[in-house]
């Protein structure tokens, strides 16, 4: 199984990134396969393909199953198994994002928790737990965006992402408009302080 050029320059660099991502190059490599590739594959497939061993192939598709990553298939008589990338990206982030909020988030999340429980022996500690209950707190509310988030249906989570600069400024016209309210509330005489009303009050009163 010869790779065509443009699909060999994906899988090699891809194989470089995952590194970075935290996964070694092997298993970065077989998913790019698996990825662009226009049918299922089986382990021989992957070894020809990308010139591994049968063994490093069968370690890194137990890793891309372990992270919900590949689904395995059988055809009609063929004993062997095939190994397929789901097709909808949207998919695939959620379950990227599922998998390491369950590896990486929720221990940290249970440290925290377990840090803030105790009683601090002295004001470093109670320093220390001030800083702790920060960061539980903006990790929280980070993980309450991603749940919601894994709940949408990809249509749904496209649209989100498109909106992008849209709710940054619905939300900065919030504040606008509370900032308002809230000065022409401070503004306002309060009822029977005596205090006299503003200027633009009372020229409307006696209109």
């Amino acid at each position: 199984m010869n790779l065509a050029p443009l699909t060999q320059r994906f899988v090699l660099h891809f194989g470089e990134m995952g590194s970075r991502w935290g996964i070694n190059r092997t298993v970065g490599q077989i998913y790019a396969l698996l990825y662009v590739s226009p049918r299922a594959l089986n382990a021989d497939d992957i070894g020809e393909a990308l010139a591994f061993s049968r063994s490093n192939v069968s370690m890194g598709l137990k890793e891309l199953q372990s992270w919900n990553l590949v689904r395995l298939q059988h055809l009609p008589n063929d004993r062997r198994e095939y190994f397929q990338a789901p097709e909808d990206v949207w998919a695939i982030f959620r379950t990227l994002a599922e998998e390491r909020r369950k590896r990486e988030i929720d221990p940290t999340l249970s440290m925290l928790r377990d840090a803030l429980m105790e009683k601090p022996s002295g004001e470093d500690d109670i320093h220390a737990q001030e800083r702790m209950r920060q960061m539980h707190e903006l990790i929280e509310l980070m993980t309450g965006w991603l749940l919601d988030v894994q709940k949408m249906d990809s249509s749904t989570l496209i649209s989100l992402m498109k909106m992008g600069a849209k709710v940054q400024k619905l939300l900065q016209a919030k504040d606008k408009v509370a900032s308002t309210v809230k000065a022409g509330f401070k503004g306002m005489a309060l009822p029977g302080t005596g205090a006299a009303a503003p200027a633009t009050l009372s020229a409307k009163d006696g209109s």
